[in-house]
């Protein structure tokens, strides 16, 4: 093998290796969001070694129009409004639990991404030290590494639940 092979071939690992890696933290970032593709405030992760062609999808065939009734903003009662968001909603009394199992286990056993590891109390002590509120807020809608949890198959209410589990694990 001549030395400009074996360069050649070095350099196909080390892009192969960068593939893999990249693939890897994408998978992980799927994982801990439940799959939402909510922008956050953080820049995308980007493998700059290499281009990514996406083909053009083909045309889809025309929609069907489907006519909606637009409703004034005086037309809605107060007290609807008021109500409809007061009605708080049930959860299983294990819904943390579950969803811990379900989504957070993934990121909060190991730690990755800098996550607080699950019971682990000098870990999670300046995030509890922030209040309840904040680490209910930064689940739901992201924060630093974290993306987003809440989402269309996960409500803000089950979030909550399963960061008062974690939080009660490590208290």
């Amino acid at each position: 093998m001549t030395v400009k092979q074996a360069v050649i071939k070095k350099k196909s690992v080390v892009k192969l290796a960068l593939s893999g890696l990249s693939l890897s933290v994408l998978l992980t970032l799927s994982a801990c969001s439940g799959g939402d593709n909510t922008p956050t405030d953080e820049p995308a992760v980007v493998n700059e070694t290499e281009a990514v062609v996406v083909e053009p999808a083909a045309p889809a065939e025309a929609e069907p129009v489907v006519e909606v009734e637009t409703v004034e903003a005086s037309e809605i009662k107060a007290e609807e409004v008021s109500a409809a968001a007061a009605e708080p909603e049930v959860l299983a009394a294990d819904a943390g639990a579950a969803l811990y199992e379900k989504q957070c286990k993934v990121c909060h056993e190991k730690g990755l991404l800098a996550a607080p590891v699950f019971g682990n109390k000098e870990a999670w002590a300046p995030r509890i030290a922030k209040g309840i509120d904040t680490l209910h807020m930064h689940s739901a809608k992201g924060f630093n590494k974290m993306p987003a949890q809440a989402s269309a198959e996960v409500s803000e209410a089950q979030v909550h639940a399963a960061v008062d589990y974690m939080v009660a694990a490590a208290s």
